[in-house]
């Protein structure tokens, strides 16, 4: 089949995303910031996928040149995956958007001087829907574009996430032509973790099923299943109507009182912890100051922010999962690997 570059080959959803491109026949490469990272992650790989995994890793970080050139040799696609994506937002933003724009764009310069035909690029909702204030759109469409001028709707990983895709779409209009890019936007990315090195995004279970919140905050996101974003992945490599487009991977929009009514009910033995009622918006605030990563959803109290996901349906083919087995498959991950 065809030869691909999956950067970032540590991360929650770039495991999804090799395994699924391997089960489809391609030959995979990944990168990370240390080649010694190839064999715990080819372990975790074949422990998951119940299949030995052996892919070839090369060293490459986003804040440096070095290694990229040899990582996208010889390669038919690249799927960029790689961002940064910290739990306690910077108070510079530049320690995220630096290191996202720049490293997209070291990616896209090294697969155009290779010869790459397609890249796909993990973008995110938060280049879609921040910066609107009150006057978002509803439903949110890949045609719209977030403000990351509003401080007052964005955080540092908002805002990164929208320059670095604004970034690689200026590339590919210019420097960038002749080569394909297609981007996929997903929501709050929960689903089945493969080892005990989770994502940030896994922390919304964490948080409910460990009891660090006494009532559920007001807020809300879009839920999609990790397994679903790697398929549009996949999906956003080969079709050829993809090219050019970018597509938002999603579900519908839950308040997180309504992901702890799912977790409740689905694991009995967390009822205690889980939290019951609605807390406070001035108690979270304060909560903050002891419980550091809160901080980044005191910017979403009380909004929602809908999307569509019907260019992906429509284009790609895409059917995900319902948001419940996303929320129930990722618990019970925790639960396997003793995190919770």
């Amino acid at each position: 089949m065809a030869k691909v570059l999956v950067t970032g080959a540590t991360g929650f959803i770039a495991g999804h995303v090799i395994l699924q491109l391997l089960e489809a026949g391609h030959e995979v490469r990944g990168t990370a910031r240390s080649a010694s990272r190839a064999t715990p992650l080819n372990t975790i790989l074949g422990d998951y996928s119940g299949k030995p995994v052996n892919i070839e890793i090369v060293e490459a970080d986003l804040n440096s040149d070095a290694g990229w050139a040899e990582a996208v040799a010889g390669m038919d696609y690249v799927q960029h995956v790689a961002s940064p994506f910290a739990a306690v937002m910077p108070r510079d933003h530049d320690e995220l958007i630096r290191p996202a724009r720049d490293g997209a764009l070291r990616v896209l310069k090294a697969a155009k001087a290779a010869g790459v035909k397609r890249v796909v690029m993990t973008s995110s909702m938060a280049a879609i829907a921040y910066g609107w204030g009150d006057a978002r759109p509803n439903p949110l469409t890949e045609e719209h574009w977030s403000n990351s001028d509003n401080l007052k709707d964005n955080t540092a990983y908002t805002r990164s996430k929208t320059i670095a895709e604004r970034a690689a779409w200026d590339y590919m209009a210019g420097e960038g032509k002749g080569m394909e890019l297609s981007v996929i936007n997903p929501s709050a990315v929960l689903g089945p973790a493969m080892s005990r090195d989770l994502s940030t995004s896994l922390e919304i279970i964490t948080q409910l099923m460990t009891g660090k919140a006494p009532a559920s905050p007001r807020v809300g996101f879009c839920v999609v299943d990790v397994r679903d974003v790697a398929d549009a992945h996949v999906k956003a490599m080969t079709v050829p109507e993809a090219a050019g487009e970018r597509f938002l991977a999603s579900g519908r929009f839950m308040w997180m009182s309504e992901v702890a009514d799912v977790l409740r009910e689905s694991f009995p033995d967390y009822r205690k912890k889980l939290p019951r009622g609605e807390l406070p918006d001035w108690l979270l605030k304060m909560m903050t100051l002891i419980n550091p990563p809160l901080k980044a959803i005191v910017p979403e109290l009380g909004r929602e922010r809908h999307c569509s996901n019907e260019k992906a349906q429509r284009v790609l083919g895409w059917r995900p999962r319902m948001e419940e087995e996303a929320i129930i498959e990722g618990a019970r991950s925790l639960i396997d690997l003793n995190v919770i």
